[in-house]
């Protein structure tokens, strides 16, 4: 019987992982509003402005509990997606790459829209591209994708961290100066032109975006390959058939949470071990919320908890683009024009409004269709046709 691709149903999801999802969507804008309000996350320099103590509190529970936190646990879910869909074309006997490139080929269309016309940090891209090179992957071994996870991030991030340390009086004295003035910025986005908060959107893109293109196979591609993993094992599918196996991961990822991220505050943070505490740090840290989420949605109490948090994660989509309109009208002259403006505690509060609201009009969306807005067109494409929407 020829059978046809076909989205996954409600009834058929994992409802921790898309609590999971809704959780990484509210850490990705804890810290991307740092970038939405200012360009001292972006261009550095942030020490010199946001130097009172509760500024440098704000930002030390962001870079501790936040930061590469949930970017990482979003690519552990992005891969552990990948591994699902091709679970279930497969079990229909069909052809796994040519659907999944072209989903991939859409979510990078979207992702240059979203950087070029909204907001330059944009994360589409990176996972576009990401997950065309974890395609390579799907048939290959359980051990292999970890043999590959651990040698890209481990030796990547050993190198850098080793010319880092070579380096380190430099960086410790030039590393918190701003990387070019920041004045001529904060007009531009404070501009009501809109061209030429375009403008200074695509140099922000050039700047931030540019270079790291090439390190993304060492950084994120590990993270999609774990999140494989896993899916693989399937410990997530059935949580308390794994239980023992889960709670030991727990154990193990809250100790190496700590030791990266936490650790480092206790000899001074130094900025040469910068990139070990967010990659490796970032990793465990994603691996201890997934896994904390997963446990906990298996108790009544927890499953009541998180519902608020998966209506946000079936949207995930539609509601980290809402982020960034939301907070362009907010912070752009176009807007209200709060640029430059507001401190990391007051970017919190705003978060926190934000991502409130969203946890409401997404519980109320998902009542009457099955899909948010771009989730249903992101799908129609996908699959070539246009999707059921309504329930």
């Amino acid at each position: 019987m020829n059978q046809q691709a076909s989205p996954v149903q409600t009834k058929d999801r994992l409802h921790w992982v898309d609590a999971a999802r809704g959780f990484a969507i509210f850490g990705i804008l804890i810290v991307n509003m740092l970038s939405f309000s200012s360009p001292y996350f972006t261009y550095r320099g942030e020490g010199l402005v946001w130097n009172n103590p509760e500024d440098e509190v704000t930002l030390a529970v962001i870079d501790i509990v936040f930061q590469a936190s949930f970017y990482s646990l979003f690519s552990f879910l992005f891969g552990f997606g990948l591994q699902l869909m091709t679970d279930r074309l497969q079990l229909k006997k069909l052809e796994a790459v040519p659907l999944l490139t072209r989903r991939l080929l859409f979510l990078l269309l979207f992702g240059v829209i979203h950087a070029f016309v909204i907001w330059y940090g944009d994360i589409l891209i990176t996972y576009a591209l990401v997950g065309l090179l974890a395609l390579l992957f799907l048939k290959v071994k359980e051990r292999t994708l970890i043999y590959w996870a651990v040698g890209l991030l481990g030796g990547f991030v050993g190198f850098i961290t080793f010319i880092s340390y070579l380096a380190r009086t430099w960086i410790a004295m030039y590393g918190q100066e701003p990387l070019k003035p920041v004045e001529p910025i904060i007009a531009n986005y404070q501009s009501n032109s809109f061209t030429t908060i375009w403008s200074q959107n695509a140099q922000d893109w050039l700047f931030g975006s540019g270079l790291g293109l090439f390190f993304l196979p060492f950084l994120l591609l590990p993270l999609f390959l774990v999140g494989m993993y896993f899916a693989r094992k399937r410990w997530l599918h059935h949580p308390m058939q794994h239980k023992s196996v889960l709670k030991k991961l727990w154990v193990y990822s809250l100790i190496l949470f700590l030791v990266f991220k936490l650790g480092p505050y206790f000899f001074g943070n130094p900025l040469w071990f910068e990139i070990a505490q967010d990659s490796i740090g970032g990793l465990f840290s994603a691996l201890f919320y997934i896994l904390s989420i997963t446990l906990l949605g298996q108790t009544e109490l927890g499953a009541k908890l998180m519902q608020p948090f998966n209506y946000v994660g079936r949207m995930a989509f539609t509601n980290y683009i809402m982020q960034s309109i939301l907070c362009v009208l907010l912070f752009y002259g176009i807007g209200l024009g709060w640029y430059g403006q507001t401190s990391p505690l007051q970017g919190v509060g705003i978060a926190i409004i934000i991502y409130g609201l969203q946890m409401i009009y997404s519980s109320i969306w998902l009542r009457k269709f099955r899909y948010g807005p771009l989730e249903w067109l992101w799908r129609s494409l996908t699959y070539g046709k246009m999707q059921l929407m309504g329930k």
